[in-house]
């Protein structure tokens, strides 16, 4: 309810000035995008019939000149001139043919340049030995191509046009009397002719336009900038349409390209005009982008004004805010002291703000009060376990020296006296209830020992101990009653009874091991413990009674003591055995 004022200013502002402007920011651009995609389309195509026409215009000339060439007398007393004449008759004819022909040329507007050559590479502008090895030759013997791309001919009457580069018409030679292909009539012209005139029709500043035949081959000098891949597309798309003009759109790598195309009536040439998007609707992009800029500042503004005026309400509340996250993070102090720092204010926020202080006093107290109260019960608890254990292993104990002072070993009752001393001084050393793991393996050494001479070493008892691990702090007594426990089931089996108690640290946890091979833990006691421990539950351990109480007793310590750094693992079978593993995690202070 308080950030009710900000936020009914801001949407105020936003809805009078921002939101309209954004609605403007989009509307224009794309309206303009719209109509100017529609008009270029049409100047396009505008531009390109006026294009064809040019084109239709220049090789229309070029035919001709080679039809007038094809049926010109001269060029028929030159390619009919028998080989019996002499050398000087045959100079004489081709002279008059060179003089025929450059009178054509000279007569037309164009620059076009003429050329015969005969089969065997003689020409009338010099002799070409690689004719029958010439790319535009074999084309136009092999495919008939009568028309070919740009490309420089030497072959020429001026040095000019032998060093530009050239658009030919090629048109066979005939003698008339056996009907036989004796060479070949080449009318060039220069492509500067199409170059220039193409540049007009380019579509926006960056456009690309060229004039391509069928596999996409450009017939004008310069390379072709236009991904292989759109040009390939939009080429093929055209061979679809009966329409000799129109537009493809076409999108490549995120790219939408506008393809504008025109067959033309020469060497199934297409003219195409290429464009991307981006580029074509350069500035309208630009024009929205600075649209969005403004709106972009308005919005800023917006906020500004929403924050002035409603900076008295909101600063405060924000302040609280800042003093709940320390309360959220268990931090009554610091929230103690944050609030402090605020300033008072005279309305409803600052009475607020007050009370807040108010309650965070009390809470601190009340949580202090609860958390020493939780605290001596937790060691009252540990207390009442602790008790439970030592009455429990001396009963067993005393149990096993009766039993050997019954059979008369004196020796064996002197040294289980022995072993039991020093039992009893560590049990008894009630000054620190953690001492180090060694000392807790040594107090079993001694245990197993009684135990060993109380059954006459048909019990195997093995310890193995991780060197890196004897000098870590634990609770007294966790070891002895999952001992005894392996003991008590490994004598009920019908095997020979088998104990391992391993001790092994990896990186930062502490494994504890106690296997035997006895008749296994009953279904239901199992089934307890792993429900426990899966459900982090120990409240009932001080009420256990029966056969797992030892068990249970060690497992409700280490976990009133360790909390959820420790966990416990146990896998047991019908008369095959059990395993326990207790697993600490080590923190910092007690790592060795």
């Amino acid at each position: 309810m308080f950030f009710s004022l900000r936020n009914r200013i801001f949407l105020i502002f936003t809805l009078l000035l921002t939101v309209p402007f954004l609605i403007v920011s989009i509307m224009i651009p794309t309206r303009f995008t719209r109509i100017m995609e529609e008009q270029t389309k049409n100047n396009t195509i505008e531009k390109m019939d006026q294009y064809s026409l040019y084109i239709d215009s220049i090789t229309a000339q070029v035919e001709d000149l080679g039809k007038q060439v094809l049926v010109n007398q001269a060029t028929r007393d030159w390619i009919n001139a028998d080989s019996d004449i002499s050398n000087t008759e045959k100079v004489l004819l081709k002279n008059q043919l060179k003089m025929q022909l450059s009178s054509m040329m000279v007569n037309n507007s164009n620059s076009i340049s003429i050329a015969v050559f005969l089969n065997d590479g003689t020409g009338t502008w010099g002799n070409n030995h690689q004719l029958n090895k010439a790319e535009w030759f074999q084309n136009f013997q092999e495919k008939d191509q009568k028309w070919v791309k740009a490309h420089m001919d030497p072959y020429q009457l001026s040095q000019e046009m032998k060093e530009s580069s050239v658009i030919s018409y090629l048109l066979p030679l005939f003698n008339i009397s056996t009907l036989e292909a004796v060479g070949v009539i080449k009318v060039n012209f220069p492509s500067k002719a199409l170059e220039n005139a193409l540049t007009k029709i380019k579509v926006g500043e960056k456009g690309r336009v060229y004039v391509v035949d069928q596999s996409g081959t450009n017939i004008l000098p310069g390379k072709i900038k236009t991904p292989r891949k759109v040009l390939s597309q939009s080429l093929e798309e055209m061979s679809e349409y009966p329409e000799g003009k129109g537009l493809i759109e076409t999108t490549y790598k995120g790219e939408d390209y506008l393809v504008f195309y025109q067959k033309l009536s020469v060497g199934n040439w297409v003219l195409i005009s290429e464009v991307t998007k981006s580029e074509l609707f350069a500035k309208i992009v630009h024009l929205q982008r600075n649209l969005f800029i403004i709106c972009a500042l308005i919005f800023i503004a917006t906020i500004l004004a929403s924050y002035m005026q409603s900076s008295t309400i909101v600063k405060p509340l924000e302040m609280l805010r800042k003093a709940m996250g320390y309360i959220e993070h268990g931090d009554f102090n610091g929230a103690k002291r944050f609030m402090k720092t605020i300033k008072p204010y005279k309305h409803e926020v600052g009475y607020a703000i007050n009370i807040f202080g108010h309650t965070v006093d009390r809470l601190n107290h009340l949580i202090a009060t609860e958390y020493e109260a939780n605290l001596r019960r937790k060691n009252a608890e540990y207390k009442a376990l602790l008790l439970q254990i030592n009455p429990h292993f001396l009963n067993n104990t005393l149990e096993i020296m009766g039993g050997l002072a019954a059979q008369g070993k004196n020796e064996e009752v002197v040294n289980v006296s022995v072993y039991l001393g020093r039992m009893m001084r560590y049990s008894l050393n009630t000054s620190n209830d953690i001492v180090p793991l060694k000392e807790e393996i040594s107090y079993i050494r001694n245990f197993t020992n009684i135990l060993k001479l109380r059954y006459e070493d048909t019990i195997d008892i093995k310890i193995e101990e991780d060197p890196s691990a004897n000098d870590i702090p634990i609770i007294k007594f966790i070891v002895q009653p999952l001992v005894e426990n392996a003991v008590k089931y490994s004598l009920q089996g019908k095997r020979p009874p088998e104990i391992l108690i391993k001790t092994e640290c990896i990186k930062d946890t502490l494994f504890l091991l106690i296997q035997d091979n006895g008749i296994g833990m009953a279904s239901d006691v199992y089934k307890e413990l792993m429900y426990m421990e899966q459900n982090n539950e120990s409240s009932n351990v001080l009420n256990s009674s029966g056969n797992s109480i030892g068990l249970k007793n060690v497992l409700g310590r280490l976990k009133l003591y360790y909390g959820d750094k420790f966990t416990y693992d146990i896998q047991t079978e019908h008369n095959e055995g059990t395993s326990i593993v207790l697993c600490i995690q080590l923190t910092k202070e007690v790592q060795p």
